[in-house]
C-alpha cells in the first residue's frame, strides 16, 4: 500500500489481541463511507491472536488495499513512525481497564478513537481528546467518520490539556500535594 501525506490514514497500535478489537476495527472499515473517503488503517504490533484469522477477514472483506499489516513486534524506536503515519490512533477494545497506547498517543500529540469500556473513556474525554465509541463495528466507523468531519486541528488544544496533566511535573506536584495533606 502507497501512502501520502495527504492520505487519511487511521492506526491501531500495540500487541494484538482478542479483548483489543481489531476484528471490529477491520469489520468497520468496510462501511461505504469509509471506503468513499479511502480511509487507510495501519496495523502495527505483534499478534498474540491468531494472525490468519485476521488476514482472512480483510481477505474475505477485500480490504487489502486499505490496511497494510505490520504483524511484528515494533521496537521503541520505530514506535514515532507508526503513531505519527496516522491522524487517528484507534482503540476498539472490547475491554480494558486502561491502555499503554493512549499515553503514546499524548506523547505524540494524536487525537484517539477509544470505545466506552473500562477506564479508556476518564482518560480520553469524548469530543475532546478523542471520541468515545461502542465497541461496535458500525459505532466505530461511525466514530472514525465523525473524527474527519470535526478535523484533526479541533482535538490539538485538548490534547495538549490532557497531556499537561499527564506529564512528569504534573504528577510529582500531585504526589508532594498529597503527602502535605497527610501530614497536615
Amino acid at each position: 500500500m502507497q501512502l501520502s501525506v495527504s492520505d487519511k490514514i487511521i492506526v491501531f497500535f500495540g500487541l494484538i489481541r482478542q479483548y483489543k478489537g481489531l476484528d471490529l476495527l477491520i469489520e468497520a472499515m468496510t462501511d461505504q463511507r469509509l471506503k468513499e473517503q479511502n480511509i487507510k488503517l495501519i496495523v502495527a504490533g505483534e499478534f498474540y491472536d491468531d494472525e490468519q484469522r485476521y488476514r482472512k477477514l480483510i481477505s474475505d472483506f477485500q480490504l487489502q488495499d486499505r490496511i497494510m499489516l505490520h504483524s511484528h513486534f515494533i521496537p521503541d524506536a520505530d514506535v514515532k513512525y507508526f503513531i505519527c503515519a496516522g491522524d487517528c490512533i484507534v482503540q476498539p477494545y472490547r475491554n480494558a481497564t486502561q491502555s499503554g497506547v493512549t499515553p503514546l498517543a499524548y506523547h505524540f500529540e494524536k487525537p484517539m478513537i477509544v470505545t466506552n469500556v473500562g477506564g479508556l473513556p476518564s482518560l480520553v474525554p469524548h469530543k475532546k481528546a478523542g471520541l468515545v465509541t461502542e465497541p461496535d463495528p458500525h459505532a466505530i466507523a461511525d466514530a472514525i467518520i465523525q473524527f474527519y468531519q470535526l478535523g484533526e486541528h479541533h482535538f490539538y488544544p485538548f490534547i495538549l490539556e490532557e497531556k499537561k496533566k499527564l506529564s512528569w511535573p504534573n504528577l510529582t506536584s500531585s504526589i508532594l500535594q498529597l503527602a502535605n495533606d497527610l501530614n497536615a
